[in-house]
Order: C-alpha cells, then structure tokens, then sequence
C-alpha cells in the first residue's frame, strides 16, 4: 500500500473533561487517526512554552506523530477546552481564546512540507484570529493537488460568516454533523428540505466533490455530484464519543486517497468512529482485529428516512 502525506492544520488543545485532562483538537484527533491507518500525517500547530505545552509535545511524540511542524509560542498560552457532557454523553465545549494556535506562522520548514502533501484538513476554529487565518490561507492556495478536506466544526463564538465562506470555497469533502447543517445552511442561506437535498445544493454551490453528514450512533450520509449514499450506525458499548467523529473523517480520506467509492469510505469512516467511541478520549488504540470484527456485525441503528439511501452491496 502507497503511503499518503496527509496534513492537518489547526488547534492541538487540552481537554478540561469532568476528573481528567486529555491531550485533544479535531485536526490533532485526525491526524492521529491517519498515522494509525498507515499513511503520513503532520500535524501543523502552535503550542505554548507553558507546563501544558511541555506535556503536549511530549503525548504527540509519544503517540509516534511528526513535530515538525509543532510551533512553540513564548507569549501565547497552550490551547484549552473545558468539556462537559449531557445526558447521553453527548460532548459540549468552552473554548478558551487567545492562544498559541490562534497564531500559527508561515515557516520555510511548513513551506517546504506543504509542497507534497495529498491531502490538507482544516476548519473554522483555527481562523479566529488572522495570524493563523493567513497562514491557512497560503497553504489552501500553494497546495493545488491537495485534496482539502474541510471539518468545518462550527464552535460556538469561534466562527464567522466570512469564515465560513472562505472554507466552504476552498473546500473539496465538506464533513458536517446533523446539527450544523442547520448553521452552514442559515450562514450561506441556503434552503434545503432534508439532507440529500442539503447536500447536493451545497455541492453545487461551492462545486465540492463530496458533502459527509454525520448522526452520531445513526451513521453517516455521504454524497458526491452523482452518488448519494446512507450507511446506518454500528451499535456497540458507548465510552465516550470524543474524537469519533474526526475518526470518521480519517478513515473516509484514507479511502477516497485510494481511489474508493462513496459507499465504501462512508462505510469504514463509520467503522472507525463507532469503534473509537467504545474507548476514553479520543486516542485510544484500535486494533484491525476489532475493524474486522464490526465489519462483519449486521445489527445497525438506521435512520428510516434515509433507508432508500442504503447500497444494495453493503
């Protein structure tokens, strides 16, 4: 198998969980996800001189990820969250602002990394401040043969309507979670019925290749130009859903880098997450046996509206 260079670019930050810290951020839980599937992943982000950057940098070694490109900030703190959780377990998020990643800078070494990369992961949060904003800007536009996968993580306070235009414009795979299909759709204006209906006016709009709708334990819907897919939820023993979602995102870019259909990334993207949320945080190992294992389990939660939506082969 041909290795791929994928790079995410964003906030490593530390999740506050009720009676634990743990090492976090969408594009650092992505990346991660990707090293452990076999392909290249550098991570792109900034950390403080701080006691938490200091453990930071030491659980990104000691996870086998590249540092390369883990900028340290000596006037800016390492990035924080404070997570809390509801009733079924479903995470919510205070974002601490100004911080080191806010202020990721464009270097020779991230100049010269960026110039081989298949794949580029990004979203909002890191476009807060105009540091980071402009360094992500470069990148999207020295990077033609990158695929752009944008998470667009719609993060209370920490986006804006021009963000969410920006990304959604330099853009390829756009993944979203039920939830903010709504807030793209008023942000953009536009007007949908359900979410195939969603999905393709956002393709056509900003002329992706694919838009991935997630539904937590209820699947995923993906969509390209001219394939609409529903793949149902596995039912497993829920630990927490950290990172699940970024998982997801992981294995469908694994896939598709490949030369895979809608079908069968959407497929192993819902694998990966539903296995990651039967694990604490959002790192826990994975091992292929279990992927096999799941692969092969026929009791899904579906979503009945979008049962049409099934493949025949899957």
């Amino acid at each position: 198998m041909t290795k791929k260079t994928v790079m995410a670019f964003g906030e490593v930050l530390w999740d506050m969980l009720p009676g634990k810290t743990i090492l976090g951020g969408a594009p650092f839980n992505f990346i991660y996800r990707i090293k452990t599937l076999g392909d290249t992943g550098l991570m792109v982000s900034r950390l403080g001189t701080d006691d938490l950057g200091g453990r930071a940098f030491e659980k990104i070694a000691d996870l086998g990820l590249n540092t390369m490109l883990i900028q340290q900030d000596t006037e800016h703190p390492t990035g924080t969250v404070k997570v809390f959780f509801d009733e079924q377990k479903n995470p919510d998020y205070y974002i601490i602002p100004g911080v080191a990643y806010d202020y990721i800078e464009l270097t020779e070494n991230l100049i010269k990394a960026a110039k081989n990369i298949d794949c580029l992961c990004f979203g909002t949060l890191a476009q807060r401040n105009s540091g980071a904003q402009n360094t992500l800007k470069y990148l999207l536009e020295n990077t033609p043969r990158a695929v752009k996968f944008l998470d667009i993580n719609l993060r209370k306070e920490c986006y804006t309507p021009d963000s969410v235009e920006f990304s959604l414009q330099h853009a390829d795979i756009l993944k979203l979670n039920d939830d903010e299909v709504t807030g793209v759709a008023e942000t953009t204006g536009i007007k949908y019925k359900d979410i195939p209906d969603f999905c393709s006016k956002v393709i056509d709009r900003f002329n992706l290749d694919y838009c991935l709708v997630t539904f937590a334990k209820d699947g995923a819907f993906a969509a390209s130009k001219d394939q609409a897919v529903y793949d149902p939820g596995y039912r497993i023993r829920l630990e927490d859903s950290l990172g699940s979602g970024d998982a997801f995102s992981a294995a469908f870019v694994h896939k598709i880098l490949r030369g895979a259909d809608v079908a069968e990334a959407c497929r192993f993207g819902n694998i990966l997450g539903a296995l990651v949320a039967t694990k604490a945080g959002a790192t826990g190992l994975v091992k292929q046996q279990e992927i096999e294992e799941l692969h092969g389990k026929t009791e899904r939660n579906v979503l009945h509206e979008y049962k049409q939506y099934i493949p025949k082969a899957l």
